[in-house]
């Protein structure tokens, strides 16, 4: 008799934890076990999750307004743009930079990069020509080794 009655106790819980399982899993799916979320010990219930990912997005971000009046005064400076930097990525600054890239032997895209970046005077120094660089340490411990212990 006790067996039985373990037995019926533990597929009471298996049954039980198996529909808290499926409710947890189909979120948009209300089932009638669903209880309000629990409030905290402080009594605030839980906010909603944000439905954001922290991924990184793919693609090209565009740059600052700032950063486009730059581009734009270089191109000018060059003679491919013509006209009043305004710091909008529109087509007269796209055909712009077509004519600067084919003009310095890059590929004609239109499109900004590290190398068209260098070429304008306005990217890294090192930005697409190498590798990256290991961190150079800075601690006198990361860089020197323990001495070895004395014994007595």
């Amino acid at each position: 008799m006790r067996l039985r009655t373990s037995i019926t106790a533990g597929l009471a819980l298996l049954l039980t934890a198996g529909t808290a399982w499926s409710a947890s899993s189909n979120p948009g799916k209300a089932t009638p076990s669903s209880a309000k979320p629990a409030a905290s010990a402080t009594g605030k219930s839980r906010g909603k999750r944000s439905r954001h990912s922290n991924r990184r997005e793919r693609g090209q971000k565009a740059p600052a307004p700032e950063r486009i009046s730059e581009i734009q005064q270089a191109l000018a400076k060059d003679g491919s743009f013509h006209g009043t930097p305004n710091g909008k990525w529109d087509d007269s600054t796209v055909e712009a930079m077509r004519k600067f890239q084919a003009g310095h032997g890059l590929n004609p895209s239109g499109k900004l990069d590290a190398a068209t970046l260098q070429k304008l005077g306005l990217g890294s120094q090192t930005a697409g020509v190498a590798a990256p660089m290991p961190p150079v340490a800075t601690s006198l411990l990361a860089t020197k080794p323990a001495p070895p212990a004395q014994r007595q």
